[in-house]
């Protein structure tokens, strides 16, 4: 079977691949449709799947999803159902595969394996909202009663996730950020395979005169910094994307700032060579859409942290800022865009074109199911499952944050 395995270790017979879930076409299910070109004939396992949502990317595979299903909920609608995925995850029957590929960034990484099987993640970042951004999360919820719950929930997730975390056989994340969190968070050590940018899908042309926000519109995206900058400066903005936060920045949001709502792949290749820069307002895990920026030879103006360190040349193909709305004003202002040279962003964007991430995650994912061959794999402890009302399984776990 084509598997996309090599590099002389022996090929899987049966391959399964699974994601969070399947409801539209953000960069992480950009990142699993490659993987789905790497293993054509894999089977895919997911919590709920939309194929509307996903423009019938998968229509042509072979679709597995759990219970939730029955609900039909979208990505406008998924969210209320958090305490549920931890046990739909665990519900999907993955028996008789040789090898599991997860791509996960919230549960995905937790399905139960068989014995004999391999499970390789592909973590595109710990579950964000009980990780990293707990605090921010919790301090957002102005009613004490729905804070203490969910700060309750938040723990049970994060008991459950550790354990989870502990059948993977192998990581692959996907920077250095993500490498990091994964050991300071699961223990556990990882390579790193940058994901794919389809860098053929942008061309440079002729900038004009506005500044672009490319991002799903959420509240740990900081999009509203941009808006109050643009605001300061009275210079055009354009921000596309759709989410949750659209109508509190529609309220704060100038004469200047244009939204366009969700836009295809082709209003964004146009957006991105027709931008002054890609303004870049959260710390992103590794950051698409500055790669995507730079294939269109673009220069990217990014808060000086995360993935963008690892994307982003300084003074060559961008910028970086720290602080808030003003430093960001002050930066744009400075920022001469004019004396970046759109070649040298188109080179440096071709680092992770999607030909490179072809190679690479094969390769490592060989190199996983070769080690784990020859050194066999310890018993893994199964997880308490999170429900509502229910105990946890295992209180020796109480000590996890």
């Amino acid at each position: 079977m084509g598997d996309g395995t090599s590099n002389g270790a022996e090929r899987p017979d049966r391959v399964a691949l699974v994601h969070d879930f399947l409801l539209d076409l953000r960069g992480a299910e950009r990142v699993f449709l490659a993987m789905c070109d790497i293993w054509p004939e894999a089977d895919v396992f997911t919590a709920i799947y939309d194929p509307e949502g996903t423009e019938g990317r998968f229509e042509h595979r072979n679709v597995h999803s759990t219970f939730l299903q029955r609900l039909r909920p979208t990505s406008r609608s998924f969210r209320p159902l958090l305490p549920f995925y931890p046990a739909a995850i665990e519900s999907l029957d993955l028996s008789g595969y040789d090898l599991v590929v997860s791509s996960s960034s919230a549960w995905a990484q937790g399905v139960i394996c068989g014995p004999g099987t391999v499970h390789v993640c592909y973590s595109h970042n710990p579950f964000r909202y009980a990780w990293n951004d707990r605090d921010r999360t919790l301090a957002e919820r102005r009613d004490p009663l729905s804070r203490a719950a969910l700060r309750r929930l938040f723990h049970r997730w994060r008991q459950w996730d550790w354990i989870a975390a502990q059948r993977v056989d192998h990581y692959v994340a996907n920077s250095r950020v993500t490498q990091g969190r994964i050991r300071s968070y699961f223990g556990r050590e990882s390579t790193i395979v940058n994901p794919p940018v389809e860098t053929a899908r942008f061309k440079p042309g002729e900038p004009m005169g506005y500044h672009l926000v490319l991002s799903e519109l959420m509240p740990h995206k900081r999009i509203d910094q941009a808006v109050h900058a643009f605001n300061r400066l009275g210079l055009p903005l354009v921000i596309a994307g759709d989410g949750p936060d659209l109508r509190r920045l529609r309220r704060i949001a100038g004469p200047t700032i244009t939204f366009t709502g969700r836009v295809s792949d082709e209003q964004v290749a146009r957006l991105l060579s027709g931008c002054r820069a890609l303004i870049v307002t959260a710390v992103e895990e590794f950051g698409i859409a500055a790669v995507e920026a730079q294939a269109a030879g673009r220069p990217v103006i990014s808060v000086a942290a995360g993935g963008a360190r690892e994307t982003v040349i300084e003074g060559t193909t961008g910028t970086f800022w720290n602080g808030g709305a003003g430093e960001l004003a002050d930066v744009v202002a400075s920022f001469d865009t004019d004396a970046v040279d759109p070649a040298k962003c188109v080179e440096s964007a071709r680092r992770f074109d999607v030909s490179v991430f072809r190679r690479t995650l094969p390769r490592e994912v060989a190199l996983a199911v070769e080690r784990a061959r020859e050194e066999g794999r310890p018993e893994r402890p199964l997880p308490p499952v999170v429900l509502p009302g229910r105990r946890l399984a295992r209180a020796g776990l109480a000590r996890i944050p």
